[in-house]
């Protein structure tokens, strides 16, 4: 046996499906073991980066590494983004990149960089194959590592030469999980202490609760306690936003109804949120606030973070835990008016614009639409740009994971990856991709790979032929219109040369109407729609807006 063939079996002994990438020479050896394998497939992709955001993507639906390939040199590098995406999103991946032989000079320095070094800050774990025999645990400690809490991205490097070598004896080590340690009771006790003490406290639900215990024990502490809940972008559906307790997504950094309501708390109760995700809420020194971190890891002390109590362990266990200590005794009568008044004044401020019949479509009208189309258990996933504010803030989400999003890297390009991936691993269920313009264009390519799988997939591209959330601040700046737009493609005429359907629609109710067909439709679809942002600025900017900020605040002495 030769390492590439133990590698594999390795590889099968973590239970991997699929391996996403694009293969060089160096690779060879290792895609020749992958043909005789019958439980991995290779997913030929067009671009590394492609492969990249599909493997993050699988970890982050499934929990377990997905696994990306590529070449050594410029394959490598181009797997740097999709690194970062996994890294500061908490999404599993392991990564395997080729190198030129170690014991042999074959072409001098040509293509050589050091990838082992350039993943280090960028990954868990990083590591090259130096010996046949290393194999084995090599690979079980990348699969641990990037699984673990909080989950990321790991790297190993297979040479060339290591590949092709010879090995005997080695056996394969056993995958083996690891129990998260539970709070402390004493700490549990203090944090119920705190609840019971405050007047207005806010449960903020964030990334890291997006685990389906989590979401469970969630649900159970707001059906029994009543208590109003907001979450991050990356929090939404972790628990239904049908619920009446709902208050709404954190969408901006400030100034925003929401940002009122959160202002009025005296106590937070962060779970699952870290910063790496853009914070919801920001701290100051002398705030009479309290927050409590509940999460698998203690808060790391920031500008702007600074928890007063620390509550580790598993989340589900804690949250749980809490419960119980709450239900012991009658709960405080807590002061909800003013956060159901701040929700109900933001609905307010948008339900003109969603049923706004104006085209080219308002960001919101069109996510009021898609909400109306997409089935509950439907799938969107979001490139980055614009109207991932408009979907955060306006389209509710009824269970974790049917709305994936970056808020933590926030890179553009991986919305079409994604959605391939959902529909990969869930093809009962309808999946639908929202790319800007730009976006899309970095991996437009990877439609020619939805195809070759036989994807049923639905794509809109909004246009607007610009960078349209730089173009926003840069107005918000007070700064001219400069450098931002540009020409697009017929995108219409683009996908019938991957051989799919494209529509353009001129007016909202055509755009439903497409946007139905098609999702009812088998294949890759794709729907080039304009759209117009021009009231972002004065809707988004709320500071803006002539109201009065205290309109929700009881008068001194009041309830």
């Amino acid at each position: 046996m030769k390492a590439a063939d133990l590698f594999v079996k390795a590889l099968e002994n973590e239970g991997v499906e699929y391996i996403f990438g694009v293969p060089g020479e160096e690779n060879l050896g290792l895609v020749e073991s992958l043909r005789a394998s019958g439980k991995i497939r290779l997913i030929l992709t067009r671009h590394e980066q492609g492969a990249g955001f599909m493997a993050a993507t699988y970890g982050r639906l499934t929990g377990k590494p997905g696994v990306c390939m590529s070449t050594l040199g410029p394959g490598a590098t181009n797997l740097v983004t999709p690194a970062a995406y996994a890294q500061l999103g908490a999404m599993p991946m392991v990564m395997i990149t080729g190198q030129k032989p170690v014991n042999k000079s074959k072409q001098g320095k040509f293509q050589i960089v050091d990838v082992v070094d350039m993943m280090r800050p960028l990954t868990k774990y990083t590591r090259q194959v130096n010996h046949s025999g290393h194999v084995p645990s090599i690979i079980r400690e990348a699969f641990r590592k990037a699984a673990e809490e909080r989950p990321g991205a790991a790297h190993i490097e297979l040479p060339e030469d290591v590949a092709d070598a010879p090995v005997e004896g080695a056996s394969l080590f056993e995958v083996v999980g690891q129990r998260i340690p539970q709070a402390e009771e004493r700490v549990l006790e203090k944090a119920a202490t705190m609840l019971r003490k405050a007047r207005r406290p806010l449960l903020l639900v964030g990334a890291g609760a997006n685990r389906k215990r989590a979401s469970a024990a969630l649900t159970r502490l707001v059906d029994q306690t009543h208590m109003i809940f907001f979450n991050t972008q990356m929090g939404k559906g972790i628990i239904d936003e049908r619920h009446p307790l709902y208050l709404g997504t954190a969408a901006l950094s400030d100034n925003d109804y929401l940002h009122d309501a959160i202002d009025m708390s005296d106590l937070i109760i962060n779970v699952g949120h870290d910063t790496i995700e853009k914070p919801p809420f920001l701290m100051r020194p002398g705030d009479s606030r309290r927050v409590i971190h509940i999460n698998f890891f203690p808060a790391e002390v920031d500008e702007v973070y600074f928890p007063h109590l620390n509550v580790i362990g598993d989340i589900a266990s804690s949250v749980d835990r809490l419960v119980d200590l709450l239900l012991r005794e009658p709960l405080p009568a807590w002061d909800d008016d003013v956060f159901i008044c701040a929700r109900d004044k933001a609905r307010q401020n948008n339900a003109g614009y969603a049923r706004d019949d104006r085209f080219p479509i308002l960001p919101q009208r069109m996510v009021h639409i898609t909400r109306e189309v997409m089935p509950d258990d439907g799938i969107v996933t979001l490139d980055n740009g614009m109207y991932k504010i408009w979907f955060a803030r306006n389209y509710h989400v009824y269970g974790h994971n049917r709305l994936l999003l970056d808020n933590a890297l926030a890179t553009m390009g991986a919305g079409l990856p994604s959605a391939m991936v959902a529909k990969m691993l869930h093809p009962d269920r309808k999946v639908l991709a929202v790319c800007g313009d730009g976006g899309f264009m970095m991996n437009s390519q990877e439609l020619e790979t939805a195809v070759r799988l036989g994807l049923d997939l639905v794509v809109v591209v909004l246009n607007d032929g610009a960078y349209g959330m730089i173009k926003w601040k840069q107005q918000g700046l007070g700064f001219a219109e400069y450098g931002l737009d540009y020409g697009n493609p017929d995108f219409v005429r683009y996908a019938e040369s991957f051989g799919i359907p494209g529509y353009r629609p001129d007016s909202a109710s055509s755009f439903r109407d497409i946007l139905s067909g098609a999702l009812a439709g088998k294949g890759v679809h794709l729907i080039d729609l304009p759209v117009d942002y021009s009231l972002n600025h004065e809707l988004l900017n709320m500071h803006l807006v002539a109201r009065d900020r205290t309109e929700c605040i009881p008068a001194p002495g009041g309830a």
